[in-house]
């Protein structure tokens, strides 16, 4: 929970999130001439099949409220001058509510993590040694995504 002061007062609230995800997909070709899908069409699928994990697998400390599917998928050229491959992306906003701010790591560190939007409280005040408990979760929380990065076979 995290404490905001109005005037005097001080109370505990939770932290409001409004987080974009966007899921990145390819074209995928059929046997022969038959059942290839596009990438706008492989770029829904993720993003559905996201949404439902996303729905039905509890992450410690987060409330998800509200998913925004809403958003169309768009494309985008990728890969170097010989062979260009159009890959779509499906975005998602994801509406949470979080005890800890440490509780959101788990979706900022994702790869289809683009974009965040504090909904509330309007002010955090913040101590020392809340901030330093803050800073060391981030970076902890980074180096186990790089040493996973690492471990991963291509």
């Amino acid at each position: 929970m995290i404490k905001v002061r109005i005037n005097d007062e001080t109370t505990s609230e939770k932290l409001k999130l409004r987080i974009r995800l966007d899921f990145r997909a390819e074209e995928k070709s059929g046997r022969f001439f038959f059942g290839g899908k596009t990438s706008e069409a492989m770029a829904e699928a993720v993003r559905e099949q996201q949404m439902g994990l996303l729905k039905n697998v509890p992450i410690q400390g987060v409330v998800i409220e509200d998913f925004d599917a809403s958003m169309d998928i768009y494309l985008v050229n990728e890969g170097d001058h010989r062979r260009k491959q159009e890959v779509a992306y499906a975005p998602l906003l994801v509406t949470i509510k979080a005890d800890d701010i440490e509780d959101v790591f788990s979706l900022l560190l994702r790869p289809e993590f683009k974009k965040v939007e504090v909904l509330g409280p309007e002010n955090i005040n913040i101590r020392r040694l809340e901030l330093e408990r803050l800073l060391y979760s981030i970076f902890k929380s980074y180096r186990q995504e790089i040493k996973n990065s690492e471990n991963k076979p291509y």
